[in-house]
């Protein structure tokens, strides 16, 4: 009986799925498999957001299996250890996996094929799974990777993507090959109050109503904060519960400007993965270094904290810490500002916010939140790297009113209007009557004198 191995990882959908189509295409049984990878635990990468997610995306996976008369096969430990002991259980004669981007998912690849070589078994990887076009599909002439977005965007823009491939009907798993049981949300601990659902159904649900409901005015309301207008799909970009390819696909028939911009969106997630494709060590190391000398010692560890806790006395900086802590997840306008405030108001380490992200984010991915974080730090890829984000002019333009903050800042739920932005300036009872909320802890011009300082700008 010729059997092949579909190892998931980043792709947990029957939709649109290379992979489990070159398996069935080219075998009578195909045993879908998912490896609860200790190595990702040892990384620090298990989050309890994501954990969650995880497990809600593995339970609509196998349940979507089990209605084509197949099942998802979990197992724990080395990867490349379990993905053997599957092969020899099933005496199987390839294993299909999406390509990953990220210095570990490449050595994983690796270990994989080396673990395979001169054996019955051999491994096929497949492009355009994670992302919607490949890393390295498109480059400049004289760089392996495009460097900054625009120029990339161009020619990204101009590539015929792949067609959409429908969901299998019938799926046959052999019963030789046993299966730990399913993960389960309940019983884990420092999940996010409102975190958002997972699995491919809920992503299917959520990508239907984007299209009908929300994308026409994608580029008039994008960086409405209190609107809450954008599309909450990265979580399911992020496990690969929605193709890319899909996604993009059905945002070019809805057409119109809003869905240009939403696909622009789509681009840049392309773009950051075959940056980090290319270059590994982003994920740690600065793309472009600037020399800085991040401040350390005990005054920017309290400002630290008080970033972490929402308590920097900015109420939109406050405002968008606090969702990210509540449900898992942060307006991209809230994330551009919270990440711009620490690396060039307090002058703190990118990589500290980054970490942050990573333990809260449910859409936590090392290409977008490593690059992302540098873009605004200055040392990645964004043209201007000492532009400053005021959190006040922000606030004028992305919450005029103060409802997302009076929505995440209790404290300052009475205020009404732009006053909300500024407490501090409140006359005597007023502030008062907000006292719980604290004075800011730096000042802008002084926090923008100190970054000009640290990088020969004045």
């Amino acid at each position: 009986m010729n059997v092949s191995v579909v190892l998931f990882t980043s792709d947990l959908r029957l939709h649109d799925h290379p992979p489990l189509r070159a398996a069935l295409d080219g075998s009578y049984a195909v045993v879908p498999l998912f490896v609860r990878d200790r190595g990702v635990d040892a990384a620090g990468f298990a989050a309890p957001n994501r954990l969650a997610f995880l497990s809600e995306s593995l339970r609509d996976l196998d349940a979507g299996l089990r209605e084509r008369g197949g099942r998802l096969v979990v197992r724990t430990g080395d990867v490349v250890e379990e993905v053997c002991r599957v092969v020899a259980e099933a005496e199987a004669g390839t294993v299909h996996m999406a390509a990953g981007v990220s210095a570990y998912a490449q050595r994983r690849e690796e270990r994989l094929r080396a673990a395979l070589e001169g054996g019955p078994c051999r491994l096929q990887v497949h492009d355009a799974v994670i992302t919607a076009l490949p890393p390295g599909a498109v480059t400049p002439a004289s760089s392996d990777h495009f460097a900054v977005f625009t120029p990339y965007f161009r020619r990204w823009s101009q590539e015929r993507l792949r067609d959409v491939m429908a969901a299998p009907r019938t799926i046959r798993v052999p019963g030789t090959v046993g299966s730990e049981p399913l993960p389960c949300r309940r019983g884990l601990s420092g999940v996010a109050e409102r975190l958002a659902a997972g699995g491919e159904t809920e992503g299917r649900k959520r990508l239907m109503a984007w299209l009908r409901d929300g994308i026409t005015a994608y580029e008039e309301r994008h960086d409405d904060l209190a609107g809450d207008a954008t599309s909450r799909l990265s979580p399911h970009l992020h496990f690969g519960t929605l193709s890319p390819v899909e996604v993009v696909h059905r945002a070019r028939r809805a057409g119109g400007p809003g869905a240009e911009a939403f696909v622009r969106q789509l681009a840049w997630r392309d773009f950051h993965h075959q940056v980090l494709a290319a270059r590994p060590a982003a994920a740690q190391a600065d793309y472009r270094p600037r020399h800085d000398r991040w401040r350390s010692g005990s005054g920017a560890r309290a400002d630290i904290e008080a970033w972490r806790e929402g308590r920097t006395g900015y109420p939109l900086v406050d405002a968008a810490m606090r969702q990210l802590r509540h449900e898992g997840w942060m307006h991209n306008r809230g994330r551009l500002l919270t990440a711009s405030f620490l690396t060039k108001t307090l002058y703190v380490d990118w990589r500290v916010g980054a970490r942050h992200f990573l333990d809260l984010l449910v859409d936590g991915d090392i290409a977008n939140n490593q690059l992302n974080w540098q873009w605004v730090a200055g040392t990645g890829t964004d043209t201007r790297p000492n532009r400053v984000l005021n959190p006040l002019t922000q606030a004028r333009r992305y919450d005029p009113d103060g409802a997302y903050v009076r929505r995440w800042v209790p404290e300052l739920a009475g205020l009404g209007g732009p006053a909300v932005h500024q407490p501090w300036k409140l006359p005597g009872p007023d502030r008062v009557a907000c006292a719980a909320y604290p004075d800011p802890i730096v000042g802008l011009s002084d926090g923008l004198a100190r970054f000009r300082r640290a990088r020969g700008h004045v």
